[in-house]
């Protein structure tokens, strides 16, 4: 199975280097021989559907039917020795046509301005970005059944590239686990004499499922983006401000675990990785943290650990304790210890007095840490934490004040009434601003704060729109 997961990745648009290919093709035969046409061609439809988010059905569809029609040929008895070779090169060169059916990348004018080899992986390196904002909308019964009784397969391929595309960072195997269950249930439900009542029952049984895999979308989305290190950075963010009240040494592990344990599930080709894992990580994070904050506790109490997990990933930052102020670590601090420590200490003390959304305090601690760890190579260190120190003390809380200005009320108050003290505040700060204007800003603010100022906000698209918003903060 992995082996054919891995080869439908290069398959259609590069092919594997010159020395493995007759290698790569003896196994990908007896893979193709052992799962069927119909496996395989599952698998392609659900892979091109996640590397190529942003292509159409049809698009996608093609290039399946064209992977699936090359497989075939290539692997039946007697076949051109050059087939494989032949065909890869003959997909890669309809890539580059203006009227390919495939799926349209902005990359593809660099990979044809290459020929053989290179072009065909270039193209296999091409992916569109995943998708942040999931639009997939599950339809009704009634027009679930009614699809399916027209078109079966139809309907199971237009199920499998709209989920796929829009849930790309769930683990492989887990995706097509949970969308193997989906569509047996769609199947047994609408060929039943009571598809109501079916839909329920069959709808518990695959809940838990369903909820791990839109939960490990959410979490492996930002590790996609962050990466092991800044993914653990995080966490310890957000961990410190959920629960203040925590000590750096109960909250420091955690946020190390959390991130062990996506490095090790958000890839894995075991489709219960994370299922093993998740029980674990949550028996720890009780332990240390279900007595410092009673809302924690309340999510502890959940009845299974994707339970307990789901509510701690959504629950908001906790009000602030009153603390004293904070200073930047001295030199001797970070540069002495030749380890993360200081900073770490630094971030979570700085994250429990400000409850800021994480992609804002992420952005701005970064350039803030680089920047303190930098003067450990100056040769005079310590003027160099002094000069540079303020300035970046400076620029840091600006930038979370000018965060705060922008999501201010936003998680103590439903949308509505977010987008009335929106309008109030705007209305004091602008007064010479037509009420057109005045809507237009409510609605610009409001849709930046629906997307960017939760605990839990898309890394990618948020630094963009903060980019955008704060570039004044961001350069002074």
């Amino acid at each position: 199975m992995k082996t054919v997961l891995v080869f439908l990745l290069t398959v259609a648009l590069g092919c594997a280097l010159e020395r493995g290919r007759d290698y790569e093709k003896e196994k990908v035969c007896k893979e193709l021989a052992h799962l069927g046409k119909d496996d395989f061609r599952t698998l392609s439809l659900v892979l091109y559907s996640r590397k190529f988010s942003s292509g159409t059905f049809e698009q996608v569809s093609q290039l399946v039917q064209e992977v699936v029609a090359l497989t075939e040929e290539c692997c039946a008895e007697g076949a051109d020795p050059d087939c494989y070779d032949n065909r890869t090169s003959a997909l890669s060169a309809r890539s580059c046509d203006s009227d390919s059916p495939f799926p349209v990348h902005e990359g593809i004018p660099e990979c044809c301005a290459t020929e053989g080899l290179e072009r065909k992986l270039c193209m296999a390196a091409l992916s569109h970005q995943p998708k942040e904002f999931p639009t997939y909308v599950e339809p009704t019964n009634d027009e679930i059944c009614e699809a399916f009784s027209k078109d079966p397969r139809t309907f199971a391929d237009q199920f499998l590239y709209e989920y796929s595309s829009n849930y790309g960072q769930v683990p492989l195997l887990l995706l097509v686990g949970y969308a193997k269950s989906y569509l047996s249930m769609v199947g047994s439900c609408c060929t039943s004499p009571s598809p109501t009542l079916c839909f329920v029952k069959e709808r518990l049984q695959i809940r838990h499922l369903s909820l791990l895999t839109s939960m490990s979308n959410r979490f492996c989305s930002q590790y996609a983006v962050y990466g092991k290190e800044k993914s653990r950075i995080s966490y310890l963010i957000k961990l410190a401000q959920k629960v203040p009240t925590a000590d750096l040494e109960d909250v420091l592990p955690l946020a190390g675990d959390i991130t062990t344990m996506l490095s090790k599930c958000c890839e894995s080709t075991s489709e219960d990785c994370m299922a093993k894992e998740l029980p674990e990580f949550t028996v720890t994070v009780c332990d240390k943290l279900s007595k410092k904050n009673s809302k924690f506790e309340e999510c502890c109490q959940e009845e299974t650990p994707l339970g307990i997990f789901t509510c701690i990933y959504f629950m908001p930052a906790a009000p602030s304790p009153e603390l004293p102020a904070i200073e930047l670590p001295t030199n001797t601090e970070v540069c002495g210890q030749k380890n993360t420590k200081a900073l770490d200490q630094y971030t979570f003390e700085l994250s429990r007095r400000t409850p800021i959304p994480e992609v804002f305090l992420s952005k701005i601690l970064e350039p803030t840490l680089k920047g303190l760890n930098e003067c450990c190579d100056s040769e005079d260190s310590s003027a160099c934490f002094t000069d540079k120190g303020s300035q970046l003390k400076k620029k840091l809380f600006s930038f979370i004040k000018k965060g705060q200005e922008l999501c201010a009320d936003y998680s103590e108050n439903t949308f509505t009434e977010y987008k009335k003290k929106l309008a109030a505040r705007l209305r004091t700060k602008l007064p010479d601003a037509t009420p057109t204007e005045l809507a237009g800003l409510v609605d610009e603010r409001s849709d930046f704060a629906s997307k960017c100022c939760s605990i839990n906000s898309p890394p990618r698209y948020c630094d963009a729109q903060i980019d955008a918003e704060m570039k004044d903060s961001l350069q002074s």
